[in-house]
């Protein structure tokens, strides 16, 4: 009896090491060469609540998954939009709340979406008037006269 319980201790023990064998882990050096995000930045993340729950090995040093850099691009993308970092840290927890944020986790990024698409005409106004100084420079070089 004591036998088959080593036995499927052994058997438990073994599959899971090849599980997490099979899983990549990525050190912070590796996660800062793979995302130009700095150290610093990764912890910071890490404390304010915007990563999710970072593995450690058993000396302590944390051990990033392919899930964690899916997670740190699509915080790299809302960054972009020029979300602030609460709203940001807002979501984060929404996710992990769960299932039952979907509708508020649309919300944000709904608003989201509508902040970026107002910047974005804004900018396309402004890129008209560029284009247009630009034009008339340009005529005005051909032509030989200066302007404004």
């Amino acid at each position: 009896m004591s036998q088959r319980r080593s036995q499927s201790r052994s058997q438990s023990r073994s599959q899971s090491q090849s599980l997490s064998l099979t899983q990549t882990r990525y050190t912070i050096s590796e996660v800062e060469a793979r995302t130009g995000l700095s150290r610093h930045t990764l912890r910071w993340y890490e404390r304010i609540g915007l990563m999710p729950h970072v593995d450690r090995s058993h000396s302590g040093q944390r051990r990033f998954t392919d899930k964690d850099l899916d997670w740190l691009g699509f915080v790299g993308k809302l960054r972009a939009t020029g979300m602030s970092v609460a709203d940001m840290v807002r979501y984060a927890e929404l996710v992990r709340e769960g299932e039952h944020t979907v509708g508020e986790r649309r919300d944000l990024l709904e608003r989201t979406r509508s902040e970026v698409r107002a910047r974005m005409a804004e900018l396309t106004d402004a890129l008209a008037v560029l284009d247009y100084k630009i034009d008339m420079y340009a005529m005005n070089t051909v032509s030989g006269k200066g302007r404004q």
